[in-house]
């Protein structure tokens, strides 16, 4: 009998976490990482063109999760790191994973506080090679509005959830 796979969706506001946990669980459970922006920026002719950046978001999670089933499929771990901003996008995901008879974890990697998180994204800016995804503080402000964190009765739903909480910056 073929073992089970296993998704993990990895979800929070740029600036969290969500790659360096991401990296740590690839190695920690020899996980398959999925990461649009690693892909958009490997292909974008432009690094600061953002309109074309964000164009390739869509596509590019759609075929990563086309990859993700079939290594789902065949039993593999699966780290997603979309960011996973709504309910809704996280329990679609799920449902297909559960379909596909795959455990579904949910790591919501949390931020203190804005001006904690925007530190972070400050350092990151400052840090980057390839400037593709820098940010602005009215950015992150928008993110930071849209985004709904997972809340207690949805993280009970998944195989495993778990929040991890950040340390305000210089904290």
């Amino acid at each position: 009998m073929q073992e089970r796979g296993t998704l993990i969706l990895v979800c929070g506001l740029p600036g969290a976490g969500k790659t360096t946990y991401a990296k740590r669980l690839e190695g920690e459970r020899n996980g398959i990482r999925l990461c649009p922006d690693d892909w958009i920026e490997a292909i974008l002719a432009d690094p600061v063109d953002h309109v074309e950046r964000n164009r390739l978001r869509d596509p590019i999670e759609n075929l990563q999760w086309d990859l993700a089933q079939g290594f789902l499929r065949q039993g593999f771990t699966v780290i997603l790191e979309n960011g996973f901003w709504s309910a809704e996008e996280r329990g679609l995901y799920a449902l297909g994973a559960w379909e596909l008879g795959a455990r579904v974890e949910l790591a919501h990697l949390e931020a203190p506080d804005f001006g904690s998180l925007w530190k972070r994204v400050s350092v990151r800016n400052e840090t980057m090679t390839c400037k593709t995804f820098v940010m602005t503080e009215e950015e992150l402000r928008e993110s930071w509005n849209l985004f709904e964190p997972p809340t207690e009765e949805e993280m009970s739903f998944y195989d495993n959830g778990i929040t991890i909480r950040q340390t305000p910056a210089g904290g």
